[in-house]
């Protein structure tokens, strides 16, 4: 599966213990600790800053059962809240596993409970609001979540870069041509000026083009990568030897790597995608002749000597 840059796997469950964040200073802890009237009563975590939901709080739902986000959860004192969906989460949970999506460019917060009594997970996709409630965000944190959201989507949205010259911020419109019109460069030159969107120099030669202008060294290193990677394997997937080891996702082209464990399939961290990482398949096709674990019937896919252009709509 796809290894984000905290190195988890979105969809997969992480121990309290590994993502518990902790709120450095007391202006920022949440009402039930800071109130004076549970000051004798403080637990030692408490203490130390964990966040707690005030028992006072009637806006919100409590129940007395298990982290659904916490498989190894037995702790019976801590206080524990209902989402919409109808999984029980904590403040320490809920704020672990947001930011473990956030730190793999995932900006739409999907719950990863297991259905009772089977091994498909809710996927109840949470608004921030409830995220931001429930987890009892602090300033600090609702910054980074708020900050780090809006990049992720751009990212996501828009093709934007800075103009070379003005640094500017420009949208592609035009997926397929690296010539790009900065109206703001045109108008204080009095002439349209262009840049290439792949060397960031001012465009040389006739347009459009999809490949390259004429400045010399406008080569796509990302193009460049996936026709001169090594090698790998999948140890736990039967018969897969030698698979390029950098793909470009067949959705929208993202470049991705396989951390060598797990099945074959990964997910797309830009457009949500699932494919197989060895054929490029859409992960449904590729399971209606394979499985997660076997080699794919068509084989291993060759190199990439295109990179796919996303068609959002």
């Amino acid at each position: 599966m796809y290894k984000g840059l905290a190195g988890l796997t979105a969809g997969h469950f992480i121990p309290r213990t590994r993502y518990r964040h902790r709120i450095q200073g007391r202006a920022h802890l949440p009402p039930a600790v800071i109130s004076s009237s549970h000051s004798n009563t403080m637990t030692t975590q408490q203490q130390e800053g964990e966040k707690r939901y005030d028992p006072g709080d009637t806006t919100l739902k409590f129940v007395n059962r298990q982290d659904d986000l916490d498989p190894l959860d037995d702790d019976t004192e801590t206080l524990k809240a209902e989402m919409s969906c109808g999984h029980a989460v904590t403040p320490e949970s809920l704020t672990g596993w947001c930011r473990s999506l956030l730190d793999q460019s995932q900006f739409k917060f999907l719950c990863p409970a297991l259905e009772d009594g089977t091994f498909v997970k809710c996927g109840a996709e949470w608004s921030y609001q409830e995220v931001r409630r429930l987890a009892v965000l602090t300033t600090e944190e609702m910054e980074h979540f708020e900050k780090t959201m809006a990049a992720l989507a751009a990212a996501t949205y828009c093709e934007y870069k800075s103009c070379p010259v003005c640094e500017t911020f420009v949208e592609r419109e035009d997926l397929t041509n690296l010539s790009v019109l900065c109206t703001v460069c045109t108008a204080d030159k009095g002439q349209r000026y262009e840049f290439c969107w792949q060397c960031l120099k001012q465009w040389k030669g006739p347009g459009p083009r999809s490949d390259r202008c004429d400045n010399d060294g406008c080569i796509n290193q990302d193009l460049e990568l996936l026709k001169n990677c090594e090698t790998t394997s999948l140890p736990q997937v039967a018969g897969v030897t030698n698979c390029p080891s950098i793909r470009a996702c067949p959705t929208c082209g993202q470049r991705v790597e396989h951390d060598k464990t797990g099945c074959k399939n990964i997910l797309c961290p830009r457009c949500n995608k699932e494919f197989c990482f060895v054929c490029l398949k859409l992960t449904e096709d590729c399971l209606e002749t394979s499985s997660y674990f076997t080699a794919c019937s068509a084989g291993v896919a060759p190199r990439q000597t295109s990179i796919p252009t996303w068609k959002r709509n």
